[in-house]
């Protein structure tokens, strides 16, 4: 290694690693134990919220709105009430008009801003059913999907979070870092392990987080916590969480989008789970 300061670094993060397993979704349940991995006195400072779609990219739509408009909606209302009930945090939008912000400009703009927390707002949909009468194929649409969706990474595109997670700490102001960081030493590969599984270990808790926040304090319908391969979350180096707030295809669950009281009682159950995030992930390192 080329300084003493980045081997200690590497030392504490090996111990680190020895004692962490698999895990499985159930274990989020139960708040982290604290976490060696992160400096003392940690603070969650920067949370990044992502209002899905934008222009010509509206995606998917209900019977008088569309999903880019809601996701925008929500997304400010969450910016205002994180500021409020969070003062010593800063929130970064990654859209904050109708423009069509690609995936990994998103993505660019949580790395840039070195962010702690990335939440993703998005509506859900359910696809057309194909059905066949006399030859002829007929598309009917699906209006019954109902409740909140949290979506994580899946585990098949860690490669591009190790990547951005290596850019990230590259790109870093840490000297010590800058120095030490070796993509090609086995030091630097349980690094990068280290951060991956924090990332991912953090994800799904505060997804747990959210979702419990919807079911408890909304009761609303849950299809619970996902996996699945999101380039925007997996290319965000911090643990990184996508919320579907509901079905917009759905006439019920279109109203509630919409209306002051649904976006309100979302946003409530998010920022309520972030404090919560907060609270754990800050005392953890005391």
């Amino acid at each position: 290694m080329k300084n003493k300061a980045f081997k200690r670094l590497i030392y504490g993060l090996t111990a680190c690693v020895l004692s962490f397993s698999l895990l499985s979704f159930k274990i989020y349940n139960e708040p982290p134990q604290r976490d060696t991995t992160s400096a003392t006195g940690y603070r969650l400072k920067t949370i990044i919220v992502d209002a899905g779609h934008g222009g010509v990219k509206a995606g998917a739509s209900g019977s008088f709105s569309l999903e880019k408009n809601v996701t925008l909606q929500i997304a400010f209302k969450l910016q205002k009430a994180i500021e409020k009930e969070l003062n010593d945090v800063k929130v970064v939008m990654t859209r904050t008009n109708d423009d069509d912000v690609s995936l990994q400009k998103r993505s660019d703009i949580a790395n840039n801003n070195k962010g702690d927390l990335f939440i993703s707002i998005h509506c859900n949909s359910l696809p057309d059913h194909i059905t066949y009468s006399h030859g002829r194929k007929i598309r009917v649409q699906d209006h019954s999907g109902k409740g909140v969706l949290l979506l994580v990474y899946g585990f098949h595109r860690t490669k591009e979070e190790e990547r951005a997670i290596k850019e990230n700490l590259v790109e870093s102001g840490d000297q010590e870092m800058n120095s030490g960081l070796d993509p090609n030493d086995p030091t630097s590969i349980i690094l990068l392990n280290t951060y991956k599984t924090k990332y991912r270990k953090q994800s799904i808790r505060l997804a747990d987080l959210i979702n419990r926040e919807f079911i408890d304090g909304d009761g609303r319908r849950s299809e619970g916590i996902r996996e699945q391969g999101v380039l925007v979350l997996c290319h965000t180096a911090m643990p990184s969480v996508l919320v579907e707030t509901g079905y917009i295809n759905n006439a019920e669950e279109e109203e509630y989008l919409n209306s002051e009281q649904g976006q309100n009682e979302i946003v409530n159950s998010i920022v309520r789970a972030v404090k919560q995030y907060k609270r754990e992930v800050e005392q953890s390192n005391q």
